[in-house]
């Protein structure tokens, strides 16, 4: 990697790559309790400080998915980003506080989870959220906010009107809701509707460093990769997160000096050919 500059500032963070573990958990029913959820939260979010990066924690109808992330958040030093689920919004605004008190440099709400059947089964309301509850909610706390599984341009454009920080497109892995498009069919015009108002990240289907590189140049900063890391800390927990990601950092090292690229800022729809039948290429 030394010829190829990887390294970005995100929401005023310094990190060595653009790639970000996303959040993963519900460990009994995903793993078959083969992990409790604070190994897997702990693996998460400190592989992913030892490597340079972030790391999401999640949320869930259990109160131990949280309070999993927020430990494990706490015991990296502030290196992880809770993700919450968009419940009712004084709830929200109780879970950003312990946010802040684990010294998380930022704060998620995946959006799209206001239908995930797993909430309502438990009796846990979830619901959509206005503009305006998103700028009381952005209002309410002094770190940036994020907000994951934004898909539309429209979308994108009230989370710029709500005072998010980032948005994250991400179409929940496609269990939010059937025939949702993938994240690279979506990406190009949200970025360039909003690029340059909101940092724009992107997760879903990342398994290579030329799948950073193509999002990237479809107009991500950065994006986020849950399955391989998933796996990686089955095999190696702490290490084998680190490992993961330095890997997927060095093909993108890699598939940046093929395509001309020595910095991030280089990367662009000059890197890609698109096809209709066979999608995007290098």
């Amino acid at each position: 990697r030394k010829d190829q500059n990887l390294s970005l500032n995100l929401l005023g963070y310094k990190l060595t790559f653009p790639i970000l573990a996303a959040a993963v958990a519900g460990t009994r029913v995903n793993f078959q309790g083969r992990l409790d959820e604070e190994e897997l939260a702990r693996y998460f979010v400190l592989g992913a400080a030892e490597a340079g990066s972030l790391a999401f924690t999640g949320d869930g109808p259990l109160p131990e998915l949280m309070e999993a992330g927020l430990a494990a958040i706490k015991t990296a030093g502030g290196r992880g980003i809770p993700v919450i689920k968009p419940r009712e919004d004084q709830e929200i605004i109780n879970l950003i506080r312990r946010a802040e008190d684990s010294g998380a440099p930022a704060v998620a709400i995946d959006i799209d989870a206001a239908g995930l059947v797993n909430m309502m089964r438990a009796g846990k309301l979830v619901e959509p959220k206005t503009v305006e509850q998103i700028a009381r909610l952005a209002a309410a706390t002094p770190l940036p906010l994020i907000l994951k599984g934004v898909m539309t341009v429209a979308d994108a454009e009230a989370a710029v009107a709500g005072g998010a920080a980032a948005i994250i497109v991400s179409n929940h892995g496609g269990r939010a809701l059937d025939h949702t498009p993938g994240t690279a069919a979506v990406l190009p015009q949200i970025a360039a509707a909003v690029g340059d108002k909101i940092s724009v990240l992107a997760d879903g289907g990342v398994r290579s460093g030329v799948d950073v590189l193509k999002m990237l140049a479809l107009g991500a900063r950065a994006v986020l990769v849950g399955r391989p890391l998933a796996i990686a800390a089955f095999g190696g927990g702490i290490a084998g997160v680190r490992l993961q990601l330095e890997s997927l950092a060095d093909d993108l090292a890699v598939a940046m000096r093929l395509t001309g690229c020595g910095d991030l800022a280089d990367i662009g729809p000059q890197v890609l050919r698109v096809n209709e039948a066979w999608g995007v290429r290098l």
